[in-house]
């Protein structure tokens, strides 16, 4: 998107987006818009909609409880979805909502929620994690939300991964001695279809870490020496893949 629409306020909508219609945002949007950023008729807004690209709209009224904006024209077309899949084992409260943010930053296509024997949270609020992902992607200009995928036990993702990802290689970060250079692991992996695989706080279980190592498309990488936080891994993680094979090149 051109940087001159920065300062305008960016909203996802599910609405189909076109050039001379009209459309009215829901109630928690036009109070976000008339009370909260006190936007008036003829202010600027940026709608996206994952499908139609972002469209500069103008309000049209702006009554707190119903906000009407006219679609003017579209100023991005639309970004096709990342292919990067992003697995995680659940954190508590803050934490979890900071790392859906992040991943939508750091451009996941995927987010899945991942069981292992040390999660911490093992009941999902999926609305939460969507509106995370949508505040994430509002604020930092990303036009294809992220899927939420529902949550899945770690063996039965592993045992159906071929089958469900084809040739996608499973990177996860492992503390083991083992693990490969990330810089060298993704070196390798330049080309191909990734997933990223974080565990919880405390790590894999000895057992999870075997049947991780023994499988295949599985590709173990260290994250250097120090011992880093679940969302810290996270963030390194996808890091890593995009500056070295991703959109950051």
């Amino acid at each position: 998107m051109p940087r001159s629409h920065a300062s305008i306020p960016r909203l996802f909508v599910e609405s189909d987006l076109a050039a001379g219609t009209e459309l009215t945002l829901n109630k928690d949007q036009s109070l976000y818009l008339a009370a909260v950023l006190r936007k008036s008729v003829g202010d600027a807004v940026v709608l996206f909609n994952g499908r139609d690209g972002a469209w500069l709209c103008r309000l049209t009224s702006d009554s707190k409880k119903s906000v009407a904006l006219a679609i003017v024209e579209q100023i991005a077309p639309q970004t096709p979805p990342s292919d990067l899949w992003y697995g995680f084992a659940p954190l508590k409260s803050e934490r979890l909502d900071y790392m859906v943010q992040k991943a939508v930053e750091m451009g996941v296509g995927t987010i899945q929620p991942v069981m292992t024997q040390f999660t911490q949270l093992h009941r999902l609020k999926a609305e939460r994690l969507a509106a995370n992902a949508v505040e994430a992607a509002e604020q930092c200009e990303v036009l294809s939300v992220p899927q939420i995928a529902p949550a899945i036990d770690l063996d039965t993702l592993l045992d159906g991964w071929v089958a469900a990802h084809g040739d996608r290689k499973l990177v996860f970060a492992d503390e083991g001695e083992a693990s490969s250079s990330p810089v060298i692991a993704m070196e390798q992996l330049g080309g191909q279809r990734i997933g990223l695989l974080i565990g919880p706080e405390g790590g894999f279980s000895d057992t999870e870490r075997e049947k991780l190592r023994a499988l295949p498309f599985v590709v173990p990488i260290s994250l250097g020496p120090r011992i880093l936080r679940a969302d810290t891994a996270a963030v390194a993680g996808l890091a890593v893949i995009q500056a070295i094979i991703g959109d950051w090149r």
